[in-house]
């Protein structure tokens, strides 16, 4: 018996099919049968349907068609299937009606049929469409179409499931069978089928290497990783600097041996060799003006007899007018900004350029880009198949309703953002309140449903349950297991036992209200998740605001920390300073009102600094607030100290009025503290030419502040000064450097995230559940900039990943760097937009565009279905059409805010691609995660166009913008260090008269400390990023205080032997550096272990402690016993003009 069973494949509602008995009907319309079944040729064109069972079929056909037409052979072998089922005229061969009910005399419904098919035919059909993409959703597109995942589907379940009666798609049973020989008396269908790497007869080319694995070739491999370099098994750097250290101890006992040995008891005196009074120990004339000696005395002395007598003007009239500046200061506090700052015209910034590009893109009515996202993870006591009612369990939760009802009210409107749009839409005015009574957040119930109805479909249109829901989220779309659900193993979804629930929210560029409301709506946010309470469940979560509000949460509880660390420090200079001779003199001894005076002159300076920055329109970042006034103190305190005990040492002269004495000894000690102080000004000035903003802007405000300071002192603080006395009247240094050079290489770069939280912060136990429930890592947007050719089939070739696309594509590029997903970060293939619009289009007229023009004779239609062809586009993609299954490809829910349309939506402009990264936990495989994908789109950018093109192909992630600072992190550190020390050593080889060799003395020295802060920093867990760097440039600023004034007050001893003459410069301004600089920060230092903030412990305590120690240990410890062995020679005409200036003084007899 001869029944056409087959009348629709995806009806509107569930149809019947009745039982024909008039065999060998013949169709009237052939064009139209061979339109839908191509392979369905037969000498007498007799088939089994009608026209309207054509049409019927050709009309639902469309979304398996949609899919998976991107290749041809797969869709030829499912076509084949269904019009053989529908149309073949041996239909009673292999269809058997088995169930019917007759509702008149004539006719019967058909309510069962069984459909006998060959292994051989459904393995072939499987084989070629089992790689078929549906990149819109970057899955296979037999998980849409199966029942359930495609590593699970199988040719037979396959073909069970199209057919299966409880799909909702089918409007009576079909009972495949499966055989490969005749059985039951029936003879199963076994058609001609085509293999995904064939051609088809009509001209198809074989499927894509998406598409079809065997069309790939090779699989690629990722390059293989480097060994660790290592010398007999060990580390390579440890055994070379290891070998060094004994080499070096070798040679330099040897050397000492042998001098003291062989050579004559002046050996290593170097009053041995006279020099000419006029000349320097470089072999050229000492002019006065660098002797630094005692020509400035008398400058200083005039200078300072002024200040003296007008102290309080003096003061005033140097801070008054800069102050004020304060007032135009801008402090820029932006948590992004701070690392990549636009404002500053000098820099470039390519992602912070991405990011406001696709904010200006976001703010058009054509497309939004969401980059801000609020996510929730929502840990949950008991397993979700574990769970006998979960949707109890999400009424009883009320998490859901109070975040679909957050009310907040802005200028007395009342306002709910559209926080549940995935594509996020633009804000809307909705009076709301936060209703009692259940109102399922988007995310949680489309979770709901995944869960429940995984087993079956977990990404069908509908789950075949009574209810029919589909598994779509609201959004248009499917919502992920592997996006919404965590802690689970494998693909165990139902022993998942965390929600992950993530809301968009629209992000704006230059739209302050707009941007404030979104701001309010996430404060709230903050504050309702932070105060829900429910024994079942434990929520960790994080918004777009939540790093910069924890900053600022941690840096104000901080405050009473830093205050104490000054007091502690203010304390310790009022008594060190004076001479206290007993309890009763105590206020007369010490030297508060100095004190005082010196921390007022510090902020007077670091006032003066922002003042001048803020009229050229420089803004202020927080680091410079917390770094700079410890970086001026640091070096103020280190000068007040040499100042005022140098005062103490010295003895008035006969006849000499104090403001003479007190110039005399700035004379002295002045050009000691200006070789320091411009030496650090002109290092942190050449800091400025950093791209990185932080340190940029660091170093402006540092260099200028240190300066200003050392003019203060030199004239304010000479003032206070007199009016104070007026009121009174090494070896294993060499091993430090070694290991440090050894482990350089192994500091960690980046910044955990979790360091800049308060302890007690919600946002680480959101990082923490990230790193433990996460299962996909953020989202990643391939841009491609206008001005790509769409139109051509060139271009679309270029981009797209399906049939005759370029093997060099855009998507096929993806793809291969998604194979390799550990070594390239990329987790899925793109999803794709134009190609599949045209896909979608053509599949709605059932032909593509080469097929329109192969069977008109004119090209008047061709131009007729161009144009329908790109109504369909815009009716595709255009903000109006929001239905998934109408065209799954192209749609609004997968590529509504993909693509640019311009000109009246005639014209594609800026499209992106989105994948997604694999999971992402450290800083290092966020850093690789973005260098991949730069190279990527480099290689992209190269292949797609043309080589005069203007446009590119970049990639973006939220988190970009963060982490490319650390992509030249290590050439930033190279660059901002070798400048300091350049600049340090020119400074240096020009105050000290161009003495060569005590500049490179100082510079040496300071190179050693700052390779030893590396070795700290390896044994500490300090990480290499904006902060430690900013540190790295203050710790060269700060060493130049512990080494610049011994070297040269070794320089200008007039002792007989270098190490007389370190030892003088050791004991007289060593003193003054050790209980300046040194007792004075670790006091303070010591306070900032008590913080509550992790960055201040690693980034500021640690770093801050080390800086002194290792600073006081090379200046007081190692360098002078550097100089005692290979410091330069005494200068004759130093000594000539000491003893000159000191004849018939008391120090001549204790001197000489």
């Amino acid at each position: 018996m001869m029944s056409s069973a087959q009348e629709d494949l995806v009806p509107k509602k569930k149809s019947t099919s009745v039982v024909w008995d008039d065999f060998g009907y013949r169709k009237d319309d052939v064009s139209q049968s061979q339109e839908l079944c191509p392979g369905l040729v037969y000498g007498d064109n007799e088939v089994c349907c009608d026209t309207q069972q054509l049409r019927t079929l050709k009309n639902n056909i469309q979304l398996p068609l949609q899919y998976l037409s991107r290749c041809p052979a797969c869709f030829f072998n499912f076509m084949t299937l269904f019009c053989e089922l529908t149309c073949s005229p041996r239909q009673s061969d292999f269809v058997n009606s088995t169930k019917f009910t007759e509702f008149n005399k004539t006719e019967s419904n058909v309510d069962e049929v069984s459909y006998y098919i060959t292994q051989t035919f459904a393995n072939a059909m499987y084989n070629a469409c089992k790689d078929v993409q549906a990149p819109s959703t970057n899955i296979k597109a037999l998980s849409l179409l199966c029942g359930r995942d495609a590593s699970e589907c199988t040719p037979n379940n396959w073909i069970q499931y199209l057919f299966d009666i409880h799909n909702g798609q089918v409007p009576f049973a079909i009972d495949p069978q499966f055989s490969d020989v005749p059985t039951a008396g029936m003879t199963p269908m076994n058609n001609v089928t085509f293999n995904c790497t064939q051609s088809l007869e009509d001209g198809s080319g074989p499927c894509s290497c998406q598409d079809c694995t065997g069309a790939c070739g090779p699989t690629p491999v990722a390059p293989p990783i480097l060994p660790p370099w290592t010398i007999l098994g060990q580390d390579a750097m440890t055994v070379i600097m290891w070998c060094s250290y004994v080499g070096f101890l070798i040679v330099f006992f040897g050397v000492v041996l042998a001098a003291w040995c062989y050579s004559s008891p002046m050996a290593l005196d170097d009053t041995s060799t006279l020099h000419d009074p006029c000349m320097g120990t470089f072999g050229g004339p000492v002019f006065p003006w660098l002797a630094l000696g005692g020509y400035e005395g008398t400058d200083y002395n005039n200078a300072t007899a002024l200040v003296i007598t007008f102290p309080v003007t003096n003061y005033l009239n140097d801070t008054e007018k800069l102050g004020k500046a304060l007032a135009w200061e801008k402090v820029f506090i932006d948590f992004v900004k701070n690392y990549d700052n636009p404002n500053l015209t000098i820099s470039f910034s390519s992602e912070r350029s991405i990011e406001d590009e696709i904010d200006r893109e976001s703010d058009s009515d054509v497309t939004t880009i969401v980059i801000s996202y609020v996510i929730m993870f929502v840990y949950i006591s008991l397993a979700l198949g574990h769970i006998n009612s979960f949707r109890t369990l999400l009424v009883d939760s009320k998490i859901s309703l109070g975040i679909a009802g957050i009310l907040i009210v802005l200028s007395s409107v009342a306002c709910s953002l559209g926080i549940f749009s995935y594509v996020g839409i633009p804000l809307t005015l909705i009076v709301i309140e936060v209703i009692p009574f259940l109102v399922l957040a988007v995310g949680v119930d489309n979770i709901f449903i995944i869960v429940q109805t995984y087993q079956v479909s977990p990404m069908a249109l509908d789950d075949t349950s009574t209810l029919h829901d589909p598994c779509m989220g609201t959004f248009g779309g499917p919502v992920f297991p592997w996006l919404a659900l965590g802690g689970y193993e494998g693909t165990d979804y139902n022993n998942a036992t965390a929600l992950v629930i993530t809301f968009p929210v629209t992000n704006y560029l230059n739209d302050t209200e707009k941007l404030g409301k979104a701001l309010a709506w996430e404060k709230v946010f903050i504050d309702f998740v932070k105060n829900y309470d429910n024994p079942n469940l434990t929520i960790s979560f994080s918004s777009e605001r939540s790093i910069e509000d924890e900053i600022d949460r941690e840096s104000d509880s901080d405050v009473t920390t830093i205050v104490i660390s000054y007091v502690i420090m203010f304390v310790y200079i009022s008594l060190a300073l004076g001479h206290i001779n007993s309890f009763r003199t105590l206020l007369v001894d010490s030297k508060i009102s100095l004190g005082i005076a010196g921390i007022l002159i510090v902020l007077s300076s670091v006032a003066c600094s922002l003042g001048i920055f803020s009229y050229v329109g420089i803004p202020l970042t927080l680091i410079v607030i917390e770094v700079i006034p410890f970086l001026v103190l640091a070096v103020g305190v280190d000068n007040i100290f040499i100042i005022v005990q140098t005062y103490q040492r010295d003895e008035r002269m006969p006849e000499e009025e104090l403001h003479q004495q007190i110039g005399r000894i700035l004379g002295e000690v002045a050009p000691s503290m200006f070789l320091s102080s411009l030496s650090e000004t002109v290092a942190f000035f050449l800091g400025a030419l950093s791209s990185m903003p932080a340190v940029r802007t660091f170093s402006l405000f540092a260099g200028l502040a240190v300066f200003i300071d050392f003019l203060l002192q030199i004239s304010c603080f000479v003032s206070l000064l007199g009016l104070d006395i007026k009121r009174q009247e090494v070896a294993v240094f060499v091993g430090m450097l070694s290991f440090s050079i050894a482990v350089v290489n192994k500091v960690e770069i980046g910044l955990d995230q979790r360091l800049s939280m308060p302890d007690d912060s919600y946002v680480l136990d959101y990082f923490g559940n990230l790193s433990e429930y996460l299962h996909t890592g953020a989202p990643v947007y391939f841009v491609v900039e206008d001005g790509h050719d769409y139109k051509t089939s060139e271009g679309q070739n270029a981009v797209c990943g399906g049939v005759g696309c370029n093997n060099n594509s855009l998507v096929q590029q993806i793809y291969t760097a998604s194979l390799l997903n550990n070594y390239g970060h990329a987790a899925y293939s793109t999803a794709v937009d134009l190609k599949e619009n045209y896909t979608d289009v053509g599949a709605t007229y059932f032909m593509s565009y080469h097929t329109i023009l192969k069977t008109s004779s004119d090209f008047i239609d061709a131009l007729k279905m161009a144009r329908e062809l790109t109504d369909n586009i815009t009716q595709a993609i255009g903000p109006q059409n929001k239905t998934y299954s109408v065209f799954p490809y192209s749609g609004h829910a997968a590529y509504s805010t993909a693509v640019d349309l311009k000109e009246n939506y005639t014209d594609v402009g800026a499209t992106y691609f989105m994948s997604y990264h694999t999971i992402l936990k450290t800083s290092s495989d966020f850093i690789d995660a973005l260098k991949m994908a730069r190279e990527l789109t480099d290689n992209i950018t190269q292949a797609i166009g043309p080589q005069n093109k203007t446009y590119s192909v970049f990639p973006y992630s939220v988190f970009y913008v963060f982490y490319e600072q650390y992509l030249t992190i290590i050439y930033d550190t190279a660059f901002n260090l070798g400048v300091s020390l350049a600049a340090i050593f020119v400074v240096s080889t020009v105050l000290l008269g161009f003495e060569l060799w005590s500049a490179v003395l100082v510079s040496f020295t300071i190179a050693m400390i700052l390779v030893n802060m590396f070795g700290v920093m390896w044994l500490w867990d300090i990480s290499l990023n904006a902060v430690s760097l900013v540190n790295l440039v203050m710790c060269c600023g700060i060493s130049v205080e512990f080494c610049s004034h011994i070297v040269r007050a070794f320089s200008v001893s007039t002792r007989s032997s270098r190490a007389e003459r370190a030892e003088e410069a050791l004991a007289h301004m060593g003193s003054s550096v050790f209980s300046g600089i040194t007792l004075t920060k670790f006091g303070g230092i010591l306070i900032l272990a008590l913080s509550k903030s992790q960055i201040f412990q690693i980034f500021y305590f640690r770093m801050y402690l080390s800086i002194v120690l290792l600073g006081a240990a090379h200046g007081l410890i190692f360098l002078p016993v550097l100089l005692s062995y290979a410091g330069p020679s005494v200068n004759k005409a130093k000594v000539m003009a000491a003893h000159d200036r000191l004849v018939g003084t008391e120090r001549e007899r204790l001197i000489y």
